[in-house]
């Protein structure tokens, strides 16, 4: 399987997980405020500490976001494209957002779909905190509660990732000692290692044999149950329909490559190594 070299060295520990109480998570962010901030205003409005969420319809102006590029220097193993600021109001197609905290701040990782008035449909990264709500943006997911996503400095990749990990929250916080309240986990995997097998193992360490994944992530090159195959090794992917049945994963997943390709199917079990990171919600059914 296809490897990427990244500048320091390669944790021994290859994913990192918390458990958390799951939300249902409904709410609005309101015209002008930006996307980081009123994702995180959301959350810790429904009592939560991060989550995952859908931005499906939201129309925003101004936008920016950027694409995923090539190193500049040995620095890093990937990078990314100059800032694109498309004019007027741009609407998203689709997008999935992590929300969580750094340096004690809301912050959010966002990738998706969107498109401006007459323009091209388009795909990366957005630009949360210069991204801005043209009108009421709806915003549903799942919320979780003693569970986080922080982002922390990475001596494999030199980027400051989110690691899942256990929330700050009292001990004592009858939301989380309340016996049968459905539970998520919280789960971020490392480079270069095939990301359904990866979250196959943790599920089955996990005692997870169904259940529904969200999130994002990049990919060394993408392969595909059908379709062409996406040569990129730097990418930004969304995941559509993730799904985990009988300790089997599956998941079906639009990414764009460097040159701002648009790639979309089912990946072929055994074949997609992480690239830089992936941040995801496992929601475990039945």
């Amino acid at each position: 399987m296809r490897t990427i070299r990244h500048p320091g060295p390669a944790a021994p520990i290859r994913h990192a997980k918390a458990w958390g109480e799951a939300v249902a998570l409904d709410f609005t962010v309101a015209p002008g405020e930006t996307m980081e901030a009123g994702l995180g205003r959301g959350i810790a409005a429904a009592g939560c500490d991060a989550g995952y969420v859908s931005l499906a319809g939201a129309r925003l102006a101004p936008f920016r976001y950027v694409m995923p590029a090539g190193s500049p220097g040995p620095s890093h193993a990937a990078w990314y494209s100059q800032t694109f600021a498309p004019e007027g109001v741009v609407t998203v197609t689709e997008a999935g957002a992590i929300v969580g905290r750094r340096d004690g701040a809301p912050f959010v990782h966002c990738h998706g779909l969107w498109q401006a008035a007459g323009g091209p449909l388009a795909m990366g990264h957005m630009l949360p905190p210069d991204s801005l709500a043209a009108e009421p943006v709806r915003v549903t997911g799942i919320g979780l509660r003693g569970a986080a996503f922080e982002s922390r400095q990475d001596d494999e990749t030199n980027f400051r990732l989110f690691a899942a990990e256990p929330a700050d929250r009292d001990l004592n916080d009858a939301a989380r000692q309340e016996s049968g309240t459905p539970r998520a986990l919280a789960l971020t995997l490392r480079p270069n290692q095939d990301v359904c097998q990866a979250i196959e193992v943790v599920c089955r360490n996990e005692g997870i044999t169904r259940a529904r994944i969200h999130g994002i992530g990049s990919l060394n090159e993408a392969r595909f149950e059908n379709g062409p195959p996406m040569p990129s090794y730097a990418s930004e992917l969304l995941i559509r329909d993730g799904r985990l049945e009988n300790g089997r994963v599956r998941l079906d997943i639009v990414v764009v490559a460097m040159d701002g390709a648009i790639f979309e199917g089912v990946l072929a079990r055994g074949d997609n190594p992480v690239c830089v990171t992936f941040e995801l919600v496992v929601v475990p059914e039945g």
